[in-house]
């Protein structure tokens, strides 16, 4: 089992799949989940890429202390688990919450980026999300974080799937969060410290970068992912029919295919772009 240490000496739990001298990936999951949210995800990217997939603090096997978590500290967490794995740069995949933390990568530590893939995610939070989310941190509080995942499942899970899905996500979701309120309310904090003004600061961010986002997404709707693929340089905009939120596992087969294409494609052109340098010296 594989710990890095953050810089405020906080245990940080990854898994890596694939060769060891594959391509890295890193993998970054959303509010209150563990790596396990990437478990249809890992082991298709692990045929062509080594994929690291970390839990981030307060979450999963990582230390949840407590006290305030920021965003930029869980970027630089992120960063001690790629040293920790002896990944000098990585494509970045971030959903939710871990798809913020990954715009953190992008702006502080542009030199360990190859591409950045943003998933069901945002810039900034509206008004109605910021009171979503401090409701879910009061009901973790007085509830339960197993009460309250159930509560949220809906904008989470698609019409669809609903009923299907609902059972698997309330046995899950709690197991995934670690059952310890105050970790999860601590993200929820870091989510909402965030300045709103990091969003003007995105056109610094030049690394190749896939914006993805399922059409029937409540939670962080289409309209996000737009602006994201505006402020980002080099970005492409992909949105999945059909798909909600937690789209990486109701539209996993989809989610993979578009995630494969870009990644190989994003490595296609590096290499072709590294190879006239490598010849002349």
């Amino acid at each position: 089992m594989a710990y890095a240490r953050s810089s405020d000496g906080i245990r940080l739990h990854y898994e890596v799949l694939g060769r060891s001298g594959a391509t890295p990936v890193l993998m970054i999951q959303g509010l209150g989940a563990d790596k396990h949210g990437w478990d249809m995800q890992r082991i298709p990217l692990a045929m062509h890429y080594r994929v690291i997939a970390l839990d981030n603090r307060g979450a999963g096997r990582s230390d949840k202390p407590f006290g305030h978590y920021s965003l930029e500290q869980m970027a630089d967490d992120a960063i001690a688990v790629l040293d920790a794995a002896g990944a000098e740069r990585a494509h970045i995949v971030g959903a939710s919450m871990g798809g913020a933390i990954s715009q953190m990568i992008g702006l502080k530590y542009p030199e360990r980026v190859l591409s950045l893939t943003l998933a069901c995610t945002a810039c900034r939070n509206h008004p109605w999300r910021r009171e979503l989310l401090a409701g879910w941190a009061t009901a973790a509080t007085e509830r339960g974080v197993g009460t309250m995942t159930r509560e949220a499942a809906r904008w989470v899970i698609g019409p669809r799937s609903f009923r299907r899905l609902l059972p698997a996500f309330g046995w899950l979701g709690p197991l995934a969060m670690g059952r310890t309120s105050h970790a999860f309310v601590s993200q929820v904090r870091a989510i909402l410290d965030v300045d709103d003004s990091v969003s003007d600061r995105l056109g610094e961010i030049t690394a190749p970068t896939l914006v993805l986002v399922g059409n029937q997404d409540i939670l962080t709707p289409r309209g996000d992912s737009e602006e994201l693929a505006d402020r980002l340089p080099n970005a492409e905009l992909v949105v999945i029919s059909g798909a909600a939120h937690g789209f990486m596992v109701e539209h996993a087969s989809t989610f993979n295919k578009v995630l494969l294409e870009f990644l190989g494609r994003v490595t296609r052109l590096q290499r072709e772009a590294a190879a006239p340098i490598a010849a002349a010296s």
